[in-house]
């Protein structure tokens, strides 16, 4: 069964997290997603804060950008979480945005080199090893967690280009897609996701999730349509779905046919009642899926 979440946009203020994430728990909303975007919101800050609301909820934060993090911090972050919210947690790693990495100074030469390497250690890391390394951005030295994880966690990478798609397979334990993918761009990311495992041998489990635009409500047609404008998508019916539960419904086959483990809604930014989305999800288009 294909797993269902939403977005907490971070162009919503960090206090409105908490009514949502509750919301989401109450609901039975199997997952909530966050962002760090620049200069928004911290992903792990308030994925902490979301898991200690709730008690059942997974948070995920698709994605922490890996020129921004110490890939030691990020693992001690990220095994903190995992031992305080067994189960209940997923990351994402990435690029991040180019121009915002330009502006805070770390932007790096070669984006595919850094985030191999990150993933390397961070997995490393979390898995209790001791990890020494010399990479082109990556240095280690006899680094090893005081506390990881009992079970280390499932580690996403973003991915867009060929390169990085098939970096993901290789190096990652599943594939974050983004918002306004069409079904045929899906199944041709996941094609170049199995690229890269089959290159690297790799026969464990690895999901992909992909953000969906999606809106409803009465006005919920035209909120999508004027957001897809603002993006310039060339085929924008393929690229998110506005209605009700049937119709939003159908558009989580459609992915789901095309290589979707788990479907997360991007609501618009100017959804007028995200709680009231979260429940939409969780009580109407879930029982249809």
């Amino acid at each position: 069964m294909t797993v269902l979440g939403v977005v907490f946009l971070p162009q919503l203020p960090p206090e409105r997290l908490r009514p949502i994430a509750r919301a989401a728990d109450e609901v039975g909303l199997e997952e909530l997603w966050l962002w760090e975007d620049c200069f928004l919101e911290s992903g792990i800050a308030s994925a902490a804060a979301a898991l200690a609301w709730t008690s059942r909820l997974t948070v995920g934060v698709g994605l922490l950008p890996v020129p921004l993090r110490n890939v030691a911090l990020t693992a001690m972050e990220v095994a903190n979480l995992e031992r305080m919210f067994p189960g209940r947690l997923r990351v994402g790693v990435g690029h991040g945005v180019q121009d915002w990495m330009a502006q805070v100074g770390a932007k790096v030469d070669s984006p595919v080199t850094l985030l191999r390497e990150h993933l390397d250690a961070l997995r490393a890391l979390l898995r209790g090893e001791t990890v020494s390394v010399r990479g082109r951005y990556v240095s280690l030295e006899a680094v090893a967690l005081d506390w990881p994880p009992s079970a280390p966690p499932r580690i996403f990478a973003g991915a867009v280009g060929p390169r990085s798609l098939r970096l993901a397979g290789e190096a990652a334990d599943g594939t974050i897609i983004v918002a306004g993918t069409t079904p045929d761009g899906l199944r041709e990311a996941v094609s170049l996701v199995h690229e890269g495992r089959a290159k690297a041998g790799r026969t464990d489990e690895h999901r992909v999730t992909v953000y969906l635009h999606a809106a409803t409500g009465p006005d919920g047609t035209q909120r999508l349509s004027a957001q897809m404008a603002r993006y310039g998508y060339a085929s924008p019916e393929d690229c998110g779905v506005a209605g009700p539960a049937e119709v939003v419904a159908a558009a989580v086959r459609r992915w789901a046919e095309a290589g979707a483990d788990t479907v997360v809604f991007q609501p618009t930014d100017d959804d007028p009642d995200p709680e009231g989305f979260v429940r939409f999800v969780a009580s109407e288009v879930r029982p249809l899926t």
